[in-house]
């Protein structure tokens, strides 16, 4: 059963809408003033707020400011109670955070209505949606309706890149989104000599090319195949409706999509001030992380020295030369197909500490 937590100065109105809620079968607290509500709702943990703007001790406002300076409540999804239909009132309530408003007189389907509207939309952000094609498809049946599905599965162009075709390029403007079906893929960033950064890899089951069009600019970077790779072609139109149709499901989307930003953050730090073995341990921890295959026990990655070597930021020469330490050590084993396997990953973890 779902809490909502009531605060209204009102009585009549307090008890009315309590009434009306809890014939929905929702469990209600109420309160008589925003200092009152704060308390309560540090106590209950509600998972809707409803409250009044106009109210003794502490207002509407004051409510909201609290809730979000609470780590344990604020995100608590808020609704005002309120009325006030001045368009002042509803921007400073919105500028504040308030996720919707309820103006009175309100009929008892206005207010569940809103009530219901809300708690889905919460349950939505709640859910973990896979990183791949399913997830896509779930946020946009939930966002714009099962007819608008047919975008993203009928019709759609698969696209082969053989290892090193270029995808995107960086200063072009970008038209598409790109789902990995088969094979692997990077991102990369070149300077005036031509020597690489890798800003990100790409697996099957990962979006990429979507950052441009989240900015609306021009590609920061360029994207080329590592091997044989398929990739679904997802048009601009069909991502712009299915971001900008729900504010809710955007936010979902951009987290969905943007969740490696702290780790490119992480990865350029490393690359600025780490040693050359840090550098070439945290490459080989984060090929293990994106592309380790299980083989006879042991965990297997196939890249060449030269992708190896940007993904690290550092000379080809120096980074054969620390592979060949950390073989030595026996972190590693190099087979005579040129793959990785990772001996002792406590080890290679424990040089990044």
């Amino acid at each position: 059963m779902k809490k909502i937590l009531l605060i209204e100065d009102n009585s009549d109105v307090r008890n009315n809408t309590a009434e009306i809620l809890e014939l929905s079968n929702y469990e209600v607290i109420v309160a008589e003033n925003g200092k009152a509500g704060v308390e309560k709702a540090l106590e209950y943990s509600p998972d809707l707020i409803i409250c009044d703007i106009m109210m003794p001790v502490l207002d509407g406002y004051g409510v909201l400011h609290a809730v979000h300076k609470n780590d344990t409540i604020k995100n608590t999804p808020f609704i005002f109670l309120t009325a006030k239909t001045e368009r002042d009132d509803f921007r400073k309530g919105m500028e504040l955070g308030a996720d919707d408003y309820i103006t009175k007189p309100f009929s008892g389907t206005e207010l569940l209505n809103a009530v219901d509207s809300r708690l889905k939309k919460v349950e939505l952000l709640k859910q973990e949606l896979s990183p791949d094609i399913e997830g896509l498809q779930y946020l946009m049946q939930t966002s714009i309706g099962k007819d608008h599905l047919k975008l993203l599965t009928e019709d759609r162009n698969n696209n082969k890149y053989k290892k090193k075709d270029i995808i995107y390029s960086e200063g072009n403007h970008p038209n598409r989104l790109y789902y990995v079906l088969k094979g692997k893929a990077k991102t990369y960033k070149s300077n005036d000599n031509g020597k690489e950064l890798v800003t990100e890899l790409y697996s099957t089951g990962d979006f990429l090319g979507y950052v441009a069009m989240l900015e609306g600019t021009v590609y920061k970077d360029s994207a080329a195949a590592l091997e044989e790779t398929e990739l679904a072609i997802i048009p601009r139109e069909d991502f712009d409706k299915l971001i900008n149709n729900n504010k809710e499901v955007a936010q979902k989307f951009i987290r969905l999509l943007a969740k490696n930003i702290s780790e490119k953050e992480n990865q350029l730090l490393n690359i600025a001030y780490n040693s050359l073995r840090k550098k070439v341990a945290d490459a080989l921890l984060m090929l293990y992380k994106k592309y380790h295959q299980t083989t006879e026990g042991t965990d297997a990655m196939m890249i060449s020295r030269g992708s190896l070597a940007t993904i690290a930021g550092t000379a080809k020469e120096s980074l054969i030369r620390t592979l060949s330490d950390f073989r030595n050590e026996k972190l590693i084993d190099i087979k005579n197909d040129g793959s990785i396997l990772i001996l002792n990953l406590k080890k290679l973890e424990f040089l990044l500490n």
